[in-house]
């Protein structure tokens, strides 16, 4: 029956839907928490290489030569800084302190400042880039969560629509022929199926339904004939002689 498939049809529709705003949710969420961290954690190192060139440069002093130690100390932090460029802006500033590094061992009060001021500005670029990420993870968050709630309304529509329609199609005509059945046992033989605007598939239970009831009213009525006249002292026509 085209109702029935109907019916079938418009289930696994509603299924998929749920299926499709499941997937769509976790997708968008598992991957904006993995993205964001990895944008995280390579521009904590840039800062991180940062505060040890500062922590170098604050323990020395001003106009005092840098130990070997902490030479090599300030190259380490700095060769870190350089193979992990995160920003467009990063290898620019990274150029200008490599020119400022045999200055700054050497303890120049004015290279060591411009060096202090360069460090600073390579942090907070990191740091900017850092938020920005959280600024982007939120608006994702935003708009994952908007478009959840789009198709959960989507679904929430189309499961209105499928209700009102499966309604309209099926549980009122069942109740229609509910009612006739009981309207026949209780006596109301005259009582039929009838609606307006039902699918062809219910018109033709209505009317075999409503055939069987024509049929049975014809065989009681025939019955109740041949009863009078066997009361009445006469031969039934279904007698047989």
């Amino acid at each position: 029956m085209r109702l029935a498939r109907a019916v079938r049809v418009g289930s696994w529709v509603l299924i998929g839907l749920n299926l499709l705003m499941a997937v769509g949710a976790i997708g968008v969420f598992s991957r904006m928490g993995p993205a964001i961290a990895s944008i995280i954690e390579r521009n904590e190192r840039t800062i991180k290489a940062c505060v040890d060139m500062l922590a170098i440069m604050a323990d020395t002093g001003a106009e005092i030569a840098f130990s070997e130690e902490e030479r090599q100390q300030f190259l380490e932090a700095f060769q870190r800084a350089r193979i992990n460029v995160t920003e467009p802006q990063e290898p620019e500033i990274l150029d200008r302190m490599e020119g400022m590094l045999p200055e700054t061992f050497q303890g120049d009060p004015v290279v060591r400042k411009a060096m202090v001021a360069e460090t600073l500005h390579l942090a907070r670029i990191n740091r900017e880039a850092i938020y920005t990420a959280d600024h982007k993870a939120k608006q994702l968050g935003r708009a994952g969560a908007w478009g959840v709630v789009f198709m959960a309304l989507t679904i929430f529509l189309a499961g209105v629509i499928y209700v009102r329609s499966l309604t309209a199609r099926v549980v009122k005509p069942l109740e229609e022929i509910h009612t006739v059945i009981i309207a026949h046992r209780n006596g109301e033989t005259m009582r039929r199926c009838t609606g307006a605007d039902l699918p062809q598939d219910m018109v033709a239970v209505f009317t075999g339904i409503n055939e069987v009831l024509d049929q049975c009213q014809t065989l009681e009525a025939g019955g109740w004939h041949g009863a009078d006249k066997l009361r009445e002292g006469q031969p039934s026509v279904d007698k047989q002689p």
